[in-house]
């Protein structure tokens, strides 16, 4: 949402645009953003910015989500390529969390994260640190693995490697995909905690 709102601010300095290549990410919810969809894309369409639409997701235990609140990804793409035709890309690694999409102009490609109707957990590689140093697996967990007590018990690096490699391959983290089979309990994390 606030990519959308800040978006006249770059009406005030293109050459921002002329810098380099950067991401920009825009969380979509329905019923607030949807028609913004069309607006961000003709706005970066051309330049150097690659923009990352996402789905509205159930992170943490504040945002009030409802599943009828997700603009999902199928919609997103349908929605741009009235405009803009687009085809798919492949990923640039195995994990990429953005699905990517090239204008069939040439002019640029665009991102579409879907954890929420095209879950890929089984291909997630990312792994979050919160400040008071504990290791959380998943963006969707309850808690984190505590590394902060082994940094400050005297943990040797192979140490710390080795917890750090118990707790990943350990992990059995699919809340995404069990999302619709299992009824959401227990406290999970705010991504505001994590860093998203």
């Amino acid at each position: 949402i606030a990519a959308v709102l800040r978006v006249s601010s770059f009406e005030q300095d293109a050459s921002i645009l002329q810098v380099g290549w950067m991401k920009i990410n825009a969380v979509i919810q329905r019923g607030i953003n949807e028609s913004a969809v069309l607006d961000l894309v003709e706005r970066f369409h051309g330049t150097n910015c690659i923009v990352r639409f996402i789905e509205y997701m159930d992170v943490g235990n504040t945002n009030d989500w409802k599943a009828g609140d997700v603009f999902g990804a199928s919609e997103i793409v349908q929605e741009i390529s009235r405009r803009y035709p687009l085809s798919p890309v492949e990923p640039n690694y195995k994990g990429e969390v953005a699905r990517r999409w090239r204008f069939d102009d040439g002019d640029g490609e665009i991102g579409v994260i879907a954890s929420v109707t095209q879950p890929f957990c089984g291909d997630c590689t990312r792994a979050r640190l919160s400040s008071e140093g504990r290791l959380y697996t998943c963006l969707f967990a309850s808690e984190g693995f505590d590394l902060r007590s082994m940094l400050r018990g005297g943990a040797s690096v192979d140490e710390i490697r080795q917890g750090i490699e118990t707790v990943w391959t350990g992990r059995k983290d699919r809340y995404s995909e069990e999302r619709s089979e299992f009824p959401v309990s227990g406290k999970r994390v705010e991504m505001s905690h994590i860093g998203g």
